[in-house]
């Protein structure tokens, strides 16, 4: 199973230089998941730069993941993901999210390096 980070959804709707390193994890829906934090971020980001209906084409593109919503398990465990490494809220929540779920994390999201089961990109 996969989870590709905020930052690498961006970069692959953005087209970007770093685009193909996300690609093959976001273009294997079967093996996709997507934490309900990462549809917040990136339907923020997309929202406020492009509007509405972009925002919400991407987040019908993402959804051909399966959507994993946070709950108290989730977020019990990723308070304590927090505590332990240091890791911002959102960050706490994808670990706890992919450790739950046995999934490498995609991302070019420094707070992530170093740590177990994660592909971390250079941006």
């Amino acid at each position: 199973m996969n989870i590709v980070d905020s930052s690498g959804w961006l970069e692959y709707f953005a087209d970007s230089a770093n685009a193909k390193n996300f690609s093959t994890a976001i273009e294997d829906t079967k093996n996709l998941l997507i934490p309900t934090i990462i549809l917040y971020e990136v339907f923020k980001k997309i929202l406020l730069e492009y509007g509405d209906n972009q925002a919400l084409r991407i987040v019908a593109h993402m959804k051909q993941g399966k959507v994993i919503d946070i709950n108290i398990e989730l977020a019990l465990s990723a308070a304590k993901l927090s505590a332990e490494l240091k890791l911002p809220m959102a960050d706490s929540i994808i670990l706890a999210t992919a450790r739950k779920n046995n999934a490498i994390i995609w991302t070019q999201d420094a707070d992530f390096k170093g740590i177990d089961k994660v592909k971390f990109f250079q941006k």
